[in-house]
């Protein structure tokens, strides 16, 4: 069981890449510092619990990854609002968001092309990546040179379980690179059934009826809210109508203050 297997209860980095972030590799890119669109997202939701990875060493990386100079997550206006709808709606139902990473600057990508290009860093392997060789990284899609989350509307985030103070377990940790990973992982998010079809695991992983359905109740809300999934994350969500399609911003993560 995948459970017995990953740090259940913490839960890949959004590094890959939905087909809309493909195409706008191939549209004009704004690159810019301005900030003045976006919202520290604890002020529109304020009982979101943070858990910022990259400002930590918790990661795939194992270090604090450029341009997280405070451990606070940022969001554009739109998707912040959005988020709060959301909030509200799993609150009701017993839960709260627990955030991983919301807005990331382009160096923060930067750094972990570096990383993936130094194939003798391989420290987080047995945590994030066990069962991939460093080198495929690229050809598989888990690392690129720009990512939806630097257009400032992309989340990556889990449940929190306001009964047993606990996150609602998943079935795997966040930014692990591999098949049971993804939402169609043991079912169909379609019409959330459970299949139990673990086929796509290299080492026979799997998940329960009730990580499946858990990882059902954050999708089924975050998109009754305008956002969009990733077919390769169950965490990572893009604001449908994102402000900023082709703009990717530089300013660092930290409180903004106005």
């Amino acid at each position: 069981m995948l459970a017995a297997i990953l740090i259940c209860g913490t839960s890949f980095v959004s590094c890959r890449q939905s087909d809309a972030d493909k195409e706008s590799q191939t549209a004009a890119v704004s690159p810019t510092e301005d900030n003045s669109q976006f919202v520290t997202l604890t002020d529109v939701v304020p009982d979101a619990i943070l858990e910022i990875r990259y400002f930590g060493t918790y990661n795939f990386v194992g270090a604090r990854i450029d341009g997280y100079e405070e451990p606070t997550a940022l969001l554009t206006q739109q998707a912040a609002q959005a988020l709060k709808a959301v909030s509200d709606d799993v609150r009701s139902q017993g839960y709260r968001l627990k955030i991983y990473d919301a807005y990331r600057p382009q160096k923060g990508v930067d750094h972990f092309v570096r990383w993936a290009t130094d194939l003798s860093a391989t420290e987080m392997k047995p945590y994030f990546y066990p069962d991939l060789d460093k080198s495929v990284l690229f050809e598989q899609e888990y690392i690129y040179e720009r990512s939806g989350h630097t257009r400032g509307s992309t989340v990556d985030l889990t449940l929190f379980d306001m009964n047993t103070e606990k996150e609602l377990d998943m079935g795997g940790t966040f930014d692990w690179f591999g098949p049971e990973s993804h939402p169609d992982f043991c079912g169909n998010p379609e019409t959330g059934q459970f299949t139990g079809d673990n086929s796509k695991s290299p080492a026979g992983r799997s998940i329960t009826a009730e990580q499946f359905e858990h990882r059902m109740i954050l999708r089924r809300a975050m998109l009754a809210h305008g956002f969009n999934p990733l077919d390769t994350e169950w965490w990572h969500f893009t604001l449908k109508d994102e402000p900023f399609p082709n703009t990717y911003f530089t300013f660092p993560v930290k409180q903004i203050v106005r």
